[in-house]
């Protein structure tokens, strides 16, 4: 059988640079290989430039060949959300507003951290306009496709980093998640994503969005992502929100297992209705697989109401924003679903907003104490399969209830805390299904060490959609 490296994790592929076995730039043209099959089909990147990524690849290859990587993930392909800033690359947001001739002289600092490890940025993976909802459809570049099945949608707004990823076009890809937008797209591409806690991970221009908005990777195994955390974690001075500098090595004791740890399993949250049956059973699996695998497992819920008011009204108002500096002219080209989310968080009055930050504040409080009786929470991924795609102009969904289908992911935005998504098994039509792992503010290395036992125990790397 004849190998692929695009197959490669990026542990993989680290492994076969050091024994001579396989080089970057050989792991740069099996991934354009694999973009050249797949992006007609899926439509995951709205950008590359493969001189300039070859010639990065072959100056990894020379370190390499001198035994002087400058990181264990120096010449591993990745790819870059298209809402973060790449030096001499434009960074469009998925909108018509954005002139891409303008100079790019900056790289946000996850890509420059990127860049000082020696990993290979292949291009720019599509997002919605500015990120704006949880389906990766714009007017600029069109739908974003699902690798398992072209006629569903890849989730959003990271679903271009997503379908990358599944497809094999790189094993690692960098995504922004401001109400799931790492885990939604993960979920429903059969990936691995994390929502690192607010401020691990530096960001640079501050989001629009506020503090909800989280930046995070995208990969096939946890060990890939505990690697990416290793680099992507760093500080970065242009971020004043962001956490000191840990530094772990995340991929230390993430085979340590969970036996002992005390896991809540909550397949409602308290207050989810709509869970799909296939979804359901899929995540209980996992939650008794937890068990077997010596964790004390709990069915609890956490205890709080429904806080989507919080997260639409706030979301809103970071809409507004973006809208409200637009020239008259610009707002004539956006979604239209930009357009009506302004219109509301235009509404949004300042005591409304305080009373929205004082609830917002409660319910971190309040999952803070959840914490100190159990280390995890799990729940469902998303509380779907991945629907049907559609054009930006064939969405007749009320903005009030778009996230209505992922009512697991945008609490722990609001929160803050690290939460991550793990592929699960397949419902009857063959789309991945994921359940999410919620760890206490600022347990990142607990949530990958869960995720990893999970994984151990029912491997999903192997799994791909079929081309």
């Amino acid at each position: 059988m004849t190998v692929n490296l695009a197959d490669f994790s990026a542990e993989a592929l680290t492994r076969a640079f050091r024994r001579r076995e396989a080089s970057p730039v050989d792991a740069a043209a099996a991934v354009f290989r694999r973009l050249d099959q797949w992006q007609p089909k899926i439509n995951a990147f709205c950008f590359e430039d493969r001189e300039r990524t070859l010639a990065d690849a072959r100056a990894s290859e020379a370190r390499w060949q001198a035994g002087a990587p400058l990181s264990p993930l120096d010449g591993v392909p990745i790819s870059i959300k298209d809402l973060i800033l790449t030096k001499g690359w434009p960074t469009r947001r998925g909108s018509r507003t954005i002139d891409p001739t303008q100079p790019w002289n900056d790289d946000a600092p996850s890509v420059a951290r990127c860049r000082e490890a020696g990993l290979v940025i292949i291009g720019k993976t599509t997002t919605p306009e500015f990120g704006i909802k949880g389906t990766t459809d714009n007017t600029l570049t069109g739908v974003t496709r699902n690798p398992w099945n072209l006629e569903r949608t890849s989730g959003g707004s990271s679903g271009g980093s997503a379908a990358a990823v599944a497809a094999g076009i790189g094993p690692l890809s960098i995504g922004t998640d401001g109400a799931g937008s790492v885990r939604i797209p993960a979920a429903f591409c059969g990936g691995f994503g994390l929502k690192p806690s607010f401020g691990r991970v530096p960001a640079w221009p501050l989001s629009p969005f506020g503090t909800v908005a989280h930046l995070g990777p995208h990969t096939r195994t946890v060990t890939d992502a505990a690697m990416l955390m290793n680099v992507i974690s760093r500080s970065d001075v242009r971020d004043w929100t962001s956490l000191p500098f840990d530094a772990r090595d995340y991929t230390v004791g993430l085979n340590d297992g969970i036996r002992g740890l005390r896991v809540a399993f909550s397949p409602k949250l308290g207050y989810v209705n709509n869970v799909h049956p296939a979804v359901a059973a899929a995540v209980r699996r996992s939650a008794e697989k937890l068990a077997e695998l010596g964790a004390h497992v709990e069915e609890v819920d956490p205890g709080f109401d429904n806080p989507l008011e919080i997260t639409m009204k706030l979301w809103f108002i970071g809409s507004a924003t973006l809208y409200g500096g637009m020239t008259a002219a610009q707002q004539a080209l956006v979604d239209p679903a930009l357009a009506a989310q302004a219109a509301a968080g235009a509404r949004v009055t300042v005591p409304e907003l305080q009373a929205l930050t004082k609830r917002r504040g409660e319910l971190g409080i309040q999952m803070r104490k959840f914490h100190e009786r159990y280390d995890l929470l799990v729940t469902p991924g998303v509380s779907v399969p991945a629907f049907k795609a559609r054009a930006s102009n064939e969405w007749d969904t009320p903005i009030e209830q778009f996230l209505d289908w992922t009512p697991f992911s945008y609490p722990f935005n609001l929160t803050q805390q690290p939460a991550c998504v793990c592929p699960c098994g397949f419902d009857d039509d063959g789309l991945p299904l994921a359940t999410q792992i919620v760890g206490p503010m600022h347990g990142d290395a607990l949530v990958l060490r869960a995720a990893r036992a999970l994984e151990s125990a029912q491997p999903w790397a192997t799994m791909a959609p079929l081309s």
